[in-house]
């Protein structure tokens, strides 16, 4: 993995950094809008290489050569809780882009993700699977600790925090606060071409950004997709009543001293 003193010595290195992947928070769909972004909207400047090629995650090994050669800015994507983060980002020498979704619709694309990710348990049933995340008892660990971290520890880093339910209502006002962020200056055409190119639907048909490509050793290509729904309140159909008020009162307590807010179930803007 990249070693925290390499990341101490760049002097610009955007990386994304949320829960666990795009079915999940919105990694993935992060991190074709930051290419898009860097392409000025472009899709055809961005079809020489897979996206997880392009900006790879930064826990995994042998990524360090690449990330060193790389001229700034440099793209990477995290699902590390803040304890392991690379030690520059925490002075502010890069800039974190923090994207959240609610964690009751997190947890039910996580129990999907676990039928099409090889490498993770498949879980008893769902009942099995909410009890192990309400426990921290799976892979990333808890939820609330990860996002409780980052929130308390934001004014160390350059940090923008957005949400997955934000994307979903209004994708061209996120783009731009990532466009402000970052210091490009895209015209309003290049920023529509984003916005086209980084809807859901588009990324489902296009196969450098929706990881049909990853081998199946990793990702069982025939029990799933990475790009689920991409919808809010999927949670609706897997809690019952009972689960739905249990995590509601872990929530308030958990988060009782952090002060953001998620949206449970919303329609996407047309």
């Amino acid at each position: 993995a990249i070693k925290p003193q390499v990341v101490d010595g760049c002097s610009l290195c955007p990386i994304l950094t949320s829960w666990l992947s795009a079915c999940l928070s919105g990694t993935i769909w992060l991190q074709q809008i930051l290419i898009l972004i860097e392409a000025k909207g472009d899709l055809t400047a961005t079809k020489d290489e897979n996206n997880v090629t392009r900006v790879p995650w930064i826990e995994v090994i042998g990524g360090e050569k690449k990330f060193l050669l790389e001229p700034s800015p440099r793209l990477r994507m995290t699902h590390l809780p803040y304890s392991l983060l690379p030690a520059g980002l925490k002075q502010k020498k890069g800039k974190v882009i923090y994207v959240a979704r609610n964690p009751k619709d997190v947890l039910v694309s996580f129990y999907h993700f676990h039928d099409y990710g090889v490498f993770l348990e498949t879980p008893k049933d769902f009942n099995d699977f909410y009890e192990k995340f309400m426990d921290g008892q799976v892979f990333g660990s808890s939820w609330f600790e990860h996002i409780k971290a980052y929130h308390t520890h934001r004014d160390e880093m350059n940090f923008l925090y957005i949400t997955y339910e934000e994307m979903i209502q209004d994708l061209r006002s996120v783009v731009k606060r990532i466009c402000a962020f970052l210091e490009k200056d895209l015209t309003d055409l290049e920023i529509d071409n984003v916005v086209e190119h980084s809807r859901f639907d588009s990324m489902r048909h296009n196969n450098k950004a929706n990881y049909r490509t990853v081998s199946d050793q990793i990702l069982n290509h025939k029990k799933g997709t990475f790009l689920r729904k991409g919808s809010v309140g999927d949670w609706k159909n897997h809690f019952t009543v009972a689960q739905s008020e249990h995590f509601d009162k872990v929530f308030k307590e958990e988060m009782k001293d952090i002060p953001l807010f998620f949206s449970w179930d919303i329609t996407p803007k047309k």
